[in-house]
């Protein structure tokens, strides 16, 4: 047995003997693994000057005297919209607080290419307000319009432009300059200029960080798009009710969802299209929409709760209402020139009085509602209600303290959102219960 035992031993060391001569005989192929960046950011430094000149986009223009600017990010840093990744503050931050207009950026690039890979540039996804690019002198788009002498602003979309391309391969060299207009609309404490630094690379991997960039702006959106969807069905839902001749008045209430949707659609056309312009969204959402959207809804919950006591609130209401959207005119950045700048505040605090008269008013009726009526369906539709005014008066719960926006997955959902989202089966469960009613009653 011991001879046994050393017997094995002698054929397990010669094994590894034998296995270590044939390993060195036959060594394992190498694989070589070159990682390397197809898409770069273009974090900077880019050179920075406040101003308009058509001469800065030439190459040859010595623009070494201008500031630098870094695009670079923290990380994890996101908008605080729809959660675009890379997000940067704007030049407010930077050293030209409050300044408004146009401003440049340059940067010169050198790529080292095969020759045979077409390059492209993937647009900055996110600008104060609109943006003109140019590589090499030459004008490639942008996403505005700028024949006049104040640009016609377009939302920011994902954008692609094919750079030109040597026909031999080396390095090739881009001097990359970008026409920046900063709308009044967009003044805020970080605004300004370019948010999110574009980026360069081969065409096919550009395509790809293009449909991604567009994912994120459609997901930020999508609810937008969807609820005014449920809020037109729920109008139609109303307008049968209507047509049952029912003694309560819905017309009301059908006008308050169709122009809540209306609100709400006007994000997506800006943001996904070139339907509205900012000013156009502007008018239509700060003087136009909010207004009557406050309107509409105090008068369907006077009706659905039949507060019917005061005749002419009606008359007050369309008042307020008037005088909301002609001091919401005037308070607008573009309405008045910088001389009037005393107007706009008075027009300004005029706009919050008459925001906090109809939130107490709304606040009062649902109030009234449920103290002459304290049921079930009484207490739900003070929720509905309560739901609806965290969308409409957005601004008085964010000076409650309530943040205004959740990132779930990455993507930015507002609380508006959430709220409208809890509404709209709400709602649809309180107008089959009326709908039960009448036909119990009949």
């Amino acid at each position: 047995m011991r001879h046994l035992k050393l017997l094995i031993a002698w054929c397990m060391l010669l094994n590894l003997v034998i296995g270590s001569d044939l390993a060195s005989a036959e060594p394992a192929q190498i694989v070589h693994i070159n990682l390397g960046h197809s898409i770069l950011s273009l974090n900077g430094p880019w050179r920075f000057h406040v101003g308009d000149d058509q001469r800065w986009a030439s190459p040859d223009f010595d623009d070494s005297i201008w500031e630098t600017v870094d695009l670079t990010p923290a990380p994890g840093a996101h908008d605080g919209d729809v959660g675009l990744p890379g997000y940067v503050a704007g030049w407010s931050l930077r050293g030209h607080a409050q300044y408004i207009g146009y401003a440049w950026y340059r940067m010169k690039v050198t790529v080292d290419s095969d020759g045979l890979a077409p390059l492209a540039l993937a647009g900055p996804t996110l600008v104060d307000s609109t943006y003109e690019l140019y590589v090499d002198g030459k004008r490639l788009g942008g996403s505005g319009v700028f024949s006049d002498a104040t640009p016609t602003v377009f939302g920011v979309r994902p954008s692609v432009f094919p750079l030109p391309s040597s026909s031999s391969a080396g390095t090739q060299t881009y001097v990359i300059a970008f026409r920046v207009w900063m709308d009044p609309i967009d003044a805020a404490q970080d605004s300004g200029g370019i948010h999110v630094a574009p980026n360069i690379g081969d065409v096919n991997d550009i395509d790809l960080l293009h449909q991604a960039q567009w994912l994120q702006t459609f997901k930020g959106y999508v609810v937008d798009a969807i609820e005014p969807f449920a809020f037109f069905l729920l109008a139609l839902l109303v307008f049968a009710l209507i047509a049952c001749r029912t003694d309560d008045d819905f017309r009301w209430l059908a006008t308050a969802l169709l122009l809540l949707a209306l609100l709400r659609v006007n994000q997506v056309l800006f943001y996904w299209t070139d339907f509205l312009s900012l000013r156009g969204y502007d008018v239509a959402t700060a003087v136009i929409l909010k207004p009557l959207n406050l309107a509409a809804w105090t008068l369907a919950w006077r009706h659905w709760f039949r507060v019917n006591k005061y005749p002419r609130l009606h008359y007050a209401i369309g008042a307020l209402t008037l005088a909301y959207m002609l001091f919401a005119l005037m308070g607008r950045p573009w309405f008045a020139t910088e001389a009037d700048h005393g107007l706009k505040s008075v027009a300004n605090t005029a706009v919050e009085a008459a925001r906090l008269a109809f939130a107490a008013l709304y606040l009062w009726i649902i109030g009234i509602g449920v103290f002459r009526s304290p049921k079930p369906s009484s207490y739900l539709a003070a929720l509905g209600a309560v739901l609806v005014g965290v969308g409409i008066f957005a601004t008085e719960v964010s000076a409650l303290g309530v943040p205004g926006i959740w990132f779930p997955y990455g993507t930015g959902v507002s609380r508006g959102q959430y709220a409208y989202a809890v509404f709209i089966p709400l709602l649809f469960l309180l107008i089959a219960m009326r709908w039960v009613g009448y036909a119990r009653r009949k």
